[in-house]
């Protein structure tokens, strides 16, 4: 699956120092945003977002709101249980037609 090349993390979770912590907010990192990003449009969506949690992991309302809000912008975001549960996702779903539909 050559689209996979285009997969990356996004790393904004984590504890930090506040040195840190501030540079990276300095540069752009956004507290909630998911875990995974694939960049590739595919049946109706732009392309596809996973935050991946443990099987007691919760949301934070900061990142319900970040899947909320890119699903609503075409993007299928998405909770993983576990990087089975996400791989089998991300496998799926390059299986679904290239590029976005419009219809």
């Amino acid at each position: 699956m050559p689209e996979l090349r285009l997969l990356h993390a996004i790393p904004n979770g984590g504890h930090r120092n506040k040195i840190t912590a501030a540079k990276l907010k300095a540069e752009g990192v956004k507290p909630g945003v998911p875990d995974i990003c694939l960049p590739v449009a595919r049946g109706q969506h732009h392309g596809l977002y996973i935050e991946l949690k443990t099987q007691q992991g919760k949301l934070s309302p900061r990142q319900q709101t970040w899947l909320t809000d890119l699903n609503n912008q075409g993007f299928k975001a998405i909770l993983c249980r576990g990087w089975s549960a996400a791989r089998q996702e991300i496998e799926h779903y390059l299986t679904l037609t290239p590029g976005k539909n419009h219809e």
